[in-house]
């Protein structure tokens, strides 16, 4: 059984998971990068300690899974977006058709994108 210290620190990180869980599920990547340095520490602390069979350390392995899954989730996300970005960036400079060949022609866009006004 962990002694009061180890259940004091199973605890604390038990609050990090789940403070970080939330903060995935917000989209608030702010705080995830605030709160990195703490949740090292703590999984550090934890990792030194010499209790292997804990109900205690099991229910930590599953939150850490957990939040695993939504991170990789998130980075997922955020992989699309960016190329969805990409995607909207390169369709404003080039305009392409396809020819009765079925060949694909490019032609660039002009750069200026002022409207001129003439009296």
């Amino acid at each position: 059984m962990p002694t009061k210290p180890e259940t004091d620190l199973i605890r604390s990180l038990e609050e990090v998971l789940d403070l970080e869980r939330t903060a995935l599920v917000d989209g608030d990547l702010d705080r995830l990068n605030q709160m990195a340095p703490e949740k090292e520490k703590l999984i550090g602390a934890v990792n030194d300690m010499q209790v292997f069979d804990s109900d205690d350390l099991m229910r930590l392995q599953k939150k850490v899974t957990r939040n695993q899954a939504l991170l990789n989730s998130a980075a997922e996300g955020i992989r699309a977006v960016a190329g969805r970005m990409a995607e909207l960036r390169r369709v404003r400079q080039e305009f392409s058709t396809y020819g009765a060949d079925g060949q694909r022609s490019g032609f660039s866009v002009r750069g200026n994108k002022k409207l001129e006004k003439r009296a």
